[in-house]
């Protein structure tokens, strides 16, 4: 006899799951393209409109911090740490702040 699942308690993102869009962004005068998934481009949107920046001149001051890392991660992986970061208000020793 098959037992029925249970409902799961989570609830799936607002618009379902949804992989990487794809969006060319300049940063320091030179053309990158960037794969983040929906939620992390309106994340960095509301970001950038929160502190009165273009786009790209917040991507291009995430980059910045990125490159003075010991090991670089990649530029969508730095993007997605900072904004997780920024969203949960982490410290630079890694405790949530609120």
């Amino acid at each position: 006899m098959m037992r029925a699942m249970p409902a799961p308690s989570l609830n799936a993102p607002p618009g379902g799951f949804v992989g990487p869009i794809k969006r060319s962004i300049t940063i320091a005068g030179h053309q990158t393209s960037i794969s983040l998934e929906p939620l992390f481009w309106a994340l960095l949107e509301q970001c950038a409109l929160d502190r009165a920046l273009p786009l790209s001149a917040l991507v291009a001051e995430i980059d910045a911090l990125r490159i003075m890392a010991e090991e670089p991660p990649n530029l969508a992986s730095a993007l997605r740490s900072w904004l997780l970061s920024e969203r949960l208000q982490i410290d630079e020793n890694g405790s949530q702040l609120r």
